[in-house]
Parts: C-alpha cells; sequence; structure tokens
C-alpha cells in the first residue's frame, strides 16, 4: 500500500488503540442514499428561497431579522453538506459529488476541493499539534465567560476573514505548533491544481454575485440577507457547533470518543446541528 507521503490525498484509518465497532456495524453506518441526500440539498434550497421570497415581499424588521438567523443556519447546512462532499460521502456519483458540493459550498465562500485537503489534516492528525482544527475548538474546557467572548467577537464578524482563509486553504496558526501551516503543499499534484482552480471560481462567484445584486437594485437585499449572516451568526454557529463536537471530549485517543453525536429537540437539531 502507498503511504500518506505519496499519495498525499486519503483520509487514513483511525488506528489509535481503542474499541473498535463491529465490520458489519460500520459497513451499515457507511451506506450511501442518494435520495436523503437529494432530499436535503432540496430543502435546504426551498427553505432559503422562502426566507428571500418573503423578506423581499415584505421588507420588514419583523421578517428580516428571522429571515437572518433562519438563513445563517442553512447557510452551516451548505456547510455540513460540502464536508460531507469533502469526503466523498454526499453522493455515490464522485462527478455529481462534487459538483453538487462545490455548488453548496461556492455561496459560503468555502473552496470544497480545498477543504478536502485541509480537512484531511484535521482527521488524520486529530488533536494533534497538526491538527489544523484545534484554534477553534482546543483547550476546553475554558469556562462560560470565555466562551461568551468568543461568541459575541464573532457576531461582530472579526472571525469571518479566518474562516473564509480556513476554507481557501490558509488555517489559523495552532499556538501549540507556531509554525505557518501549509496545508496544500501536503497533498498531490491533481488535488493540487484542483483545489487552486476551485478557489478561482469561489472568488468569481462571489464578484458575480455582488455585480450582479447591485445591477438588479438588490445590492441592500443581498448583503442583509446573505453577507450579514455569512459574516456574523454563521460564526458562531461555526464555533458552537464545533465545540460541542470536538471540545473537552472524554478521551482523545479513542476514535469512538472523541467526537460527540449532539441530541435534543428537533427544532434544536435543525437550527444548531443541520
Amino acid at each position: 500500500m502507498e503511504t500518506e507521503a505519496k499519495r498525499g490525498e486519503e483520509f487514513r484509518d483511525d488506528d489509535r488503540t481503542a474499541t473498535r465497532l463491529p465490520a458489519a456495524v460500520i459497513k451499515e453506518l457507511a451506506k450511501q442514499d442518494d435520495a436523503k441526500a437529494w432530499v436535503s440539498v432540496v430543502t435546504l434550497l426551498l427553505v432559503l428561497a422562502v426566507c428571500f421570497g418573503v423578506s423581499l415581499a415584505v421588507w420588514s424588521p419583523w421578517v428580516v431579522i428571522p429571515s437572518v438567523l433562519i438563513i445563517a443556519s442553512r447557510q452551516q447546512a451548505c456547510f455540513v453538506l460540502a464536508h460531507d462532499a469533502a469526503h466523498y460521502r454526499l453522493f455515490k456519483s464522485r462527478v455529481l459529488n462534487d459538483l453538487v458540493g462545490c455548488a453548496l459550498a461556492a455561496p459560503v465562500g468555502i473552496s470544497m476541493r480545498t477543504y478536502r485537503v485541509v480537512h484531511r489534516l484535521h482527521h488524520n492528525h486529530l488533536y494533534t499539534p497538526q491538527d489544523p482544527d484545534i484554534p477553534l475548538h482546543g483547550g476546553y474546557p475554558r469556562g462560560r465567560s470565555y466562551l461568551l467572548k468568543k461568541l459575541l467577537i464573532d457576531l461582530t464578524g472579526r472571525t469571518a476573514p479566518k474562516t473564509m482563509a480556513y476554507f481557501l486553504g490558509a488555517p489559523a496558526i495552532n499556538d501549540e505548533n507556531p509554525s505557518r501551516n501549509r496545508p496544500l503543499h501536503d497533498t498531490t499534484p491533481a488535488l493540487r491544481q484542483a483545489a487552486r482552480r476551485d478557489r478561482w471560481l469561489v472568488i468569481g462567484f462571489h464578484i458575480g454575485a455582488l455585480l450582479l445584486a447591485a445591477i438588479s437594485g438588490h445590492l441592500a437585499a443581498y448583503l442583509i440577507l446573505w453577507i450579514l449572516p455569512l459574516c456574523t451568526v454563521l460564526q458562531a454557529l461555526l464555533r458552537f457547533r464545533a465545540i460541542c463536537e470536538h471540545g473537552a471530549v472524554r478521551n482523545q485517543n479513542s476514535p469512538l470518543l472523541a467526537a460527540r453525536t449532539n441530541l435534543g429537540p428537533k427544532w434544536q437539531r435543525w437550527f444548531l446541528f443541520p
């Protein structure tokens, strides 16, 4: 088998010593269902369409503010589906998987193919200094005041540039491993080239969307209904979700205990954990 250094693109098996799930259970959990994937994609787009349509028809704070909150939650859903596509798990067809994954990722500032490279390092080096996600969820528990401070910073929009940089291939520096992360140098030439093309497509999409909104006379609506939640509410949701899943886990050395399944009322799971 080729080593990771030679291939530079696989999500390697978790070889930490711990009790593992039976192979039959893993096989069942790994089944892909294109119908469910399409339901997730279509319902996501329908919710966004309703929020935009109602807000434009009745431009009132009583409509716009709830729409901003709901849109932020659906933007997070775009992140989640792009994550699944980065793992090649959204659709069975690799072509369809990447096409839909990139289409959902671009509007929220994600280069899905670049994220695939960065996220591979997160899984392959989970909770180690090489994990690019450590700056987001590492070090917990840190106290309620610390978390509240971070969430308030997120809501001001100050975290958004770091998030965009992460998903465009430049994750924040881990204080425990202060050498600058260069994840795009740790992959195959084919994936690196695909990631580079994808980043330009994402940038082009946002320039085009901004110009189209301005030309059509909907610039204010675009900025308020899409860019505002993207840069504020979404940032807090992403941090909260990351901490709930990976912060202060019971056992970092066990692949079964190194992340959580978040349970709760359906509305809560729909909003916070789509």
